[in-house]
């Protein structure tokens, strides 16, 4: 007897070769796509975290368009017996598909988060919105837009059609799903470790692409004594996200009033070295410049915040120059190499703003000087008649950075991000400084008996006694705060906690804009 493959069979056997390469090719398109979610996050910062990029990109997004195949096409090739029908219907499929994960893409670039029922009242609100804006020019040029994305696919769909059996031919089947199973394995391999060691530069990207759900192992691996469960939730509470992609500023309006008899005058060293003690001047020890360059003690000075929001404030004009100017008070600024717009309406040279200071015209003189400028301008007729800040911000091996003023001080600690905040206090401003600031006024009691800030990717406490380092994978390390060398104390989580939380207020989700 001859056994043949019966017509149907083998149209079965063509339409799923098709499908095949029909998914790959829709994979290589949805992968670039995908690139739209990398070119919008953070950089991973270390080659482990670049690769596991790299391949979680490529694994997740072919994954999730081959369930799309598994799902919705491969039913068809079996079930209908028309192959235009079901290159018709999967052209249509792909093109809907595509379209969601580009929607999904832009979403994600502009507000941050992905389509999901969390979402659906965002894009619910905001598709009212621009629906309400669209003429009948805009609908058809979105309808013309998606009738040619479908034209595409139905000519890639005949096109593969009448290649499949050449292309059939190829065997190229088993090293292309050996490529995409390898970078899948690869990636689950390396978020299981990952997490349990909270390596932020693969953590940081669980987020990054739509339905990723990585593997992890904390509770095997707790159960086989791999891993300690408790120091694991320990640190991963300790955990902080250093990469600001929005930021509130203020957190709240700001609402007060000033006194135009006030005068202050801020004065940063940043060359040179400054010599103590200064006439009209006393000197207070407990000051910590906890920054890791001029450049980041400049900003927190003007902003009154840490390092770690400095790049997502470039955008924001600091509120200790914006507010006095805005109630008419004269702000003067002198910084030699000045790179903050929005200075430049203050900015004046050297001779014209050692003559405003010298003759008092300036309610707020905010100068960055050399340490030789000091005694040009801190004379006696000065120092009677502004209430002055002066602080060091050139690097020192010392662990405390004093600060010398004419104002009395009420706080047991203090650091750059208390100067703005004092600044605008002595001004008569009395809202509440952490609308604007992670700092207090100086000339204020308040009830916090540490100092947080940031440090590069190192969140850093100080208590009378300690300072306390946050590495960014949640591991801390403690140090006396007048010696300098490490002890081996325990932290007290509750207080790690409370610094962590104290940081994150002005941390923010992306500004939202109108569609």
């Amino acid at each position: 007897m001859i056994l043949s493959e019966t017509p149907r069979r083998k149209l079965i056997t063509l339409l799923v070769n098709w499908g095949h390469w029909f998914t790959l090719l829709n994979i290589i398109i949805a992968i670039t796509i995908a690139a739209i979610y990398i070119l919008n996050s953070p950089a991973p910062g270390s080659v482990m975290g670049t690769l596991y990029l790299f391949t979680n990109w490529l694994s997740h997004i072919g994954f999730l368009t081959f369930f799309g195949f598994v799902l919705l096409i491969l039913p068809l090739c079996y079930l209908v017996p028309s192959a235009k029908v079901v290159k018709t219907l999967s052209s249509v499929i792909a093109a809907l598909g595509l379209a969601l994960l580009a929607f999904d893409a832009l979403l994600y670039n502009k507000y941050g988060v992905h389509l999901s029922l969390n979402s659906a009242q965002l894009i619910r609100s905001e598709t009212q919105t621009a629906m309400a804006q669209f003429g009948w020019q805009q609908w058809g040029f979105l309808l013309l837009l998606f009738m040619v994305w479908l034209s595409f696919q139905l000519i890639v769909a005949n096109a593969l059609w009448q290649r499949i059996e050449r292309l059939h031919k190829r065997k190229l089947g088993l090293p292309i799903s050996g490529f995409f199973i390898s970078c899948f394995i690869a990636s689950h391999a390396m978020h299981v470790w990952a997490d349990a060691n909270l390596y932020q530069p693969i953590v940081q990207q669980d987020n990054m692409f739509p339905l990723s759900y990585p593997a992890t192992a904390k509770t095997l691996m707790a159960r086989y004594s791999l891993l300690d469960i408790e120091d694991y939730q320990q640190r991963k509470a300790l955990q902080f996200n250093h990469t600001i992609k929005g930021i509130t500023y203020p957190a709240s309006p700001v609402y007060c009033s000033v006194d135009t008899n006030k005068k202050v005058l801020l004065l940063s060293v940043i060359t040179g070295n400054v010599s103590l003690p200064i006439n009209g001047l006393s000197t207070f020890e407990s000051h910590y410049q906890l920054q890791s360059s001029i450049d980041s003690g400049i900003n927190t000075i003007l902003y009154g915040l840490p390092e770690l929001y400095h790049t997502a404030l470039q955008d924001y004009a600091p509120l200790l120059v914006d507010l006095p100017r805005s109630f008419g008070l004269k702000v003067s600024v002198y910084f030699d190499n000045n790179t903050n717009r929005h200075l430049a309406a203050y900015q004046q040279d050297w001779p014209q703003f050692k003559q405003q200071v010298i003759k008092a015209s300036s309610n707020l003189s905010i100068g960055f000087v050399q340490s030789e400028h000091l005694a040009e301008l801190l004379t006696e007729s000065v120092t009677s008649q502004y209430q002055i800040i002066v602080t060091d911000l050139v690097p020192s091996e010392a662990v405390n950075s004093p600060l010398l003023t004419n104002i009395n001080i009420h706080k047991s600690l203090a650091s750059l991000e208390d100067i703005a905040p004092t600044a605008l206090h002595l001004l008569g401003c009395s809202a509440p400084a952490k609308a604007y600031s992670t700092g207090n006024s100086l000339t204020q009691k308040n009830n916090t008996n540490f100092l947080v800030s940031t440090q590069g990717s190192k969140v850093l406490l100080l208590n009378q006694q300690q300072r306390i380092e946050i590495m960014n994978n949640g591991n801390v390390r403690i140090f006396d705060l007048k010696t300098g060398d490490e002890t081996f104390e325990q932290a007290d989580p509750n207080v790690l906690s409370q610094g962590i939380k104290h940081l994150s207020r002005f941390s923010g989700k992306r500004p939202i804009r109108p569609l």
